[in-house]
Order: structure tokens, then C-alpha cells, then sequence
């Protein structure tokens, strides 16, 4: 097995080894994965934090050893925190980095981090503050960044950033956790999964406080939550029918 990350901002991870083919997810700086297969110009990928497997470009990835995968893999992780923040690198150029990129590997890289980051598990009341440096994020499928992103990597990313682990998708994500049979059970951090006419989860959002909830539906935003679904403040009209609420961290 061959292994590698990712020393670039933010990296498409594709269905398929083409260029024009659907980004289904990003791979973000400091994410390790490793290598399944390779074709002259594309890898197959399986990332480390989630298993989630798909296509990047040869030239958007560093190869590394096995020893080095292990060893950086084994380390506490270290998050940053700004919506935007600056990696010098060994030469001295400058590379900007997402929230939530994993600055746990720049010192293997040889590049000099000095921004905030958290570093520890956090307190469950931590994700909506997290959750709220998203709001107004436009919605892009596959995105995981403050510069598009989607539903579950909302919620992936805002977990991540606090010590939690999510998988990618929302059908997945709802696959974790303990059910609750009512909204008024759920406390702030908790996941409402809504789903649509075949029965298929196709939407997550995290629960606060009041009966609302923040989500990506066109950007980040907060919207009221009942027990038919999400009601939007701005439209005046339920968009997402609620299927189940799960309780991850207790």
C-alpha cells in the first residue's frame, strides 16, 4: 500500500480520473490518505479521518512512506481555527490554508505555522460556536471550505474541528449515533436527518437552541425546526421533511 497527503489548500476529490468528472468531496491541507491504485496522471484515494474514497490529480498530492503515514497519522491533531489562515513554506512562499486544515504535518513539511488552533477534544456547547463561523458559506456540492460547501461537510467539518469523528455523507453520518424519539429530547450539537420522497437521507442539519437549526441549503443559515422539518424563516415554507434526530456525543 502506498500512502500520501496533502500539502495544498484545497484539493477536489473526484467520482471519477477526470478533470471535468463530479467533485465529491475535498481533500483539505494536512489530510493523509492512502494510495489504492494510479494511473499515469490520477490516484485512487481513501482518506484516513473517514474512509471516503475518490480520484486526485498526481500533481495535488505528496507521496510518503508508510513509517511517515503511521507516525504522522498517530499524532494529536491540530485544527486551525480561522476562516483563512498562512502557511509559510520552506521557501519562504506563502500558501493559504481553510478552517479545519490539519497543521498537525506542518512541521514534517518543513512549514512554519503560527495561527490558532485547537488541539484537544472540545465541550460539546463548542460545535454551534464552530457551527456559526460557517453561517453564510455558499452551498457547493462536495465542499468542505467557508468557500463552498455542503450539507454533510458542514456537519463533518464542525465535528472534526472539535474532536469528533463524522463520516462524509449524510446518509452515512446517520448511520452513527443514538436515535432520539422527540425535538424536544435534542440539545444544541445534536443532527437532524431529513430525507426525501423515495425515503433516501439526503439532508443534515446540527440542532441549537429554540427549535432551530443550521444548515446548508444554498448557504449556511439558520432556519426554524418542527416536527414536520425545516421551516424556512426567509420563504416562509417547510424545505426539508424530517426522517430521525441522532444524538453523537453525549
Amino acid at each position: 500500500m502506498n500512502y500520501g497527503l496533502c500539502n495544498l489548500s484545497i484539493v477536489p476529490l473526484r467520482s471519477k480520473p477526470s478533470d471535468t468528472s463530479e467533485m465529491i468531496s475535498q481533500v483539505l491541507y494536512g489530510d493523509l490518505f492512502e494510495i489504492i491504485e494510479t494511473t499515469k496522471k490520477w490516484s485512487f484515494i481513501r482518506l484516513e479521518f473517514d474512509d471516503y474514497e475518490g480520484w486526485i490529480d498526481n500533481k495535488q498530492m505528496l507521496p510518503i512512506s508508510e513509517t511517515d503515514f503511521h507516525t504522522l497519522q498517530n499524532l494529536p491533531k491540530k485544527y486551525a481555527t480561522n476562516l483563512v489562515d498562512i502557511i509559510t513554506t520552506s521557501k519562504n512562499e506563502l500558501l493559504p490554508i481553510s478552517l479545519g486544515s490539519n497543521v498537525t504535518v506542518s512541521d514534517f513539511l518543513k512549514h512554519t505555522f503560527e495561527g490558532e488552533i485547537i488541539s484537544e477534544i472540545q465541550a460539546k456547547g463548542k460545535l454551534i460556536e464552530t457551527a456559526l463561523t460557517y453561517l453564510n458559506s455558499p452551498y457547493l456540492w462536495g465542499g468542505k471550505t467557508p468557500f463552498g460547501i455542503d450539507c454533510s461537510g458542514f456537519t463533518q467539518m464542525a465535528y472534526k474541528i472539535n474532536g469528533y469523528k463524522l463520516l462524509r455523507d449524510a446518509s452515512l453520518q446517520a448511520s452513527q449515533g443514538e436515535v432520539l424519539s422527540f425535538i424536544e429530547e435534542s440539545e444544541p450539537g445534536d443532527l437532524a436527518f431529513f430525507d426525501n420522497e423515495e425515503g433516501n437521507i439526503t439532508h443534515v442539519g446540527i440542532i441549537m437552541e429554540n427549535n432551530l437549526i443550521i444548515h446548508a441549503s444554498g448557504k449556511v443559515r439558520i432556519d426554524q425546526l418542527d416536527h414536520s422539518g425545516i421551516f424556512n424563516l426567509d420563504t416562509k415554507k417547510h424545505t426539508h421533511k424530517l426522517r430521525v434526530i441522532k444524538r453523537i456525543i453525549e
